[in-house]
């Protein structure tokens, strides 16, 4: 053995500063972050969704990000039924972290180091209209029988089959004007279901800004109203509503679509960390996908009037939760949770153009005239990738075989809306996909075309 080499080795180990050295142990804040997570899937997956514990912890906690992935099984979950919170520890000093529900937005991740409250009385579960005709309830929504709904269950039914498609397929529901064509669900889910959309809920969030707009509360061509960039010497009071839901701010990104974690898991506040970014880039010259972008927008939008609650109820989305932070900020970027039947109704919104339908009681505009057009229009920076971008929606007008018309929400682990509205057309599937088990969205898309014809 060479001791004078190992000497040398020795030495420059110790002279390597204690950051600088390899640890494969989690941190602390790893071990916070997984525990927020698991209590916040538990919280929503149980009465936002209805699901059973079994399935979350097959469904939701598998799957997920590689740095709390071995963390979150380790944890134990303490679930408080009737006061509908989730405690999960993760280490013997600090409070558990907690996830509390709620009937209007669902559940709530608390901050690290929140011991808790003691609640009055138990939160009452929402009501649903279920009786009403569809789509503002589930009387009626008869799959349609004929060669068409035939030709659409075969493709249907491949989605779970993940030789075809990939992924990992829990719903799959085909509109054609109001009537619904073909739905699908795996064993143990249904119609009344609901799943995180992830980044579907950025549509929902350009949606939500679009009732808005049409109520005179924002203006997506003028300077966002955001509040800590009003100094004269702040370059970012130039950013734009349209800016924002572009994804062109201009505004640093850390990481590829500016993770969020602190915000998703951390019980940290909109407030607290979307707002503080630099400017980096002029505003609109770059596209660069952004949570923080999305976050901003509603923030933004939220000095005047919104309520995602109330929009919900009048389309029949009875079973929608958009979850906040504990400052009652919504994170629309991803945290929003809906069933398949629910997607569907936002579909159709955008076939009607904006106009929801109340049967024998009338209609109503719920979003500008012109705003379908303005949401899958691309205007500025795209993206280098198959599908452009317009505002919060992506686009697959580079997409063969499908109409240049077609527009979409996209979400992670496999949650797709599209709008195909020269067809009259909506396509949904959810599913629990994984970075290396992909659903390939254009190919199922090009298949229902295929099948449901002009």
């Amino acid at each position: 053995m060479n001791f004078g080499k190992l000497l040398i080795i020795s030495c420059a180990l110790l002279s390597v500063p204690v950051a600088g050295q390899v640890n494969n142990e989690p941190d602390e804040y790893q071990k916070a972050l997984a525990a927020g997570y698991k209590a916040q899937f538990i919280c929503s997956g149980l009465w936002n969704s209805g699901k059973t514990l079994a399935d979350i912890e097959a469904d939701e906690l598998t799957g997920i990000y590689s740095h709390i992935a071995d963390i979150v099984p380790t944890l134990t979950a303490d679930i408080d039924q009737e006061k509908r919170q989730v405690r999960v520890s993760y280490n013997d000093v600090m409070p558990p972290r907690i996830a509390i529900w709620n009937p209007r937005t669902g559940c709530t991740g608390m901050p690290i180091g929140f011991a808790g409250i003691k609640l009055d009385k138990p939160p009452t579960l929402r009501s649903f209209n279920d009786n009403l005709p569809w789509p503002m309830g589930d009387a009626g929504a008869t799959v349609k029988q004929d060669d068409v709904a035939k030709s659409l269950h075969q493709s249907a039914l491949a989605t779970f089959e993940n030789s075809k498609y990939g992924g990992k397929t829990s719903a799959v529901l085909v509109i054609k004007g109001d009537k619904i064509l073909t739905e699908h669900y795996k064993k143990g889910h249904d119609r009344h279901t609901a799943q995180r959309t992830w980044s579907v809920a950025k549509s929902i969030a350009g949606t939500l800004i679009g009732h808005s707009v049409q109520e005179g509360f924002s203006d997506v061509n003028a300077p966002a109203k955001i509040i800590e960039w009003m100094s004269a010497f702040d370059p970012r009071r130039d950013i734009t509503l349209d800016h924002l839901m572009r994804m062109s701010s201009g505004l640093t990104s850390d990481t590829a679509g500016n993770r969020t974690d602190p915000i998703y898991m951390g019980g940290a506040t909109v407030t607290q960390r979307a707002v503080n970014w630099p400017l980096l880039y002029p505003p609109g010259s770059r596209f660069r996908y952004a949570n923080n972008d999305t976050l901003l927008a509603v923030y933004a939008a939220r000095s005047g009037r919104f309520e995602p609650y109330e929009f919900f109820q009048k389309m029949g989305m009875t079973r929608t939760y958009a979850e906040t932070d504990w400052q009652e900020h919504p994170i629309l970027s991803s945290q929003v949770w809906t069933t398949a039947r629910d997607l569907g109704r936002l579909g159709i919104l955008y076939l009607n153009n904006g106009v929801w339908r109340y049967g024998n009681d009338g209609a109503e505009r719920l979003l500008p005239e012109n705003w379908r057009e303005y949401v899958s229009t691309p205007s500025g920076p795209q993206p280098d990738r198959e599908f452009g971008y317009g505002a919060t929606f992506w686009l697959m007008n580079k997409s063969k075989g499908i109409p240049e018309d077609a527009f979409a929400a996209f979400g992670n682990r496999g949650q797709y809306l599209v709008i195909i509205p020269s067809l009259d057309l909506v396509i949904v599937r959810r599913g629990y996909d994984t970075r290396d088990n992909r659903f390939d969205i254009a190919a199922f898309t090009r298949d229902v075309v295929k099948s449901v014809g002009s």
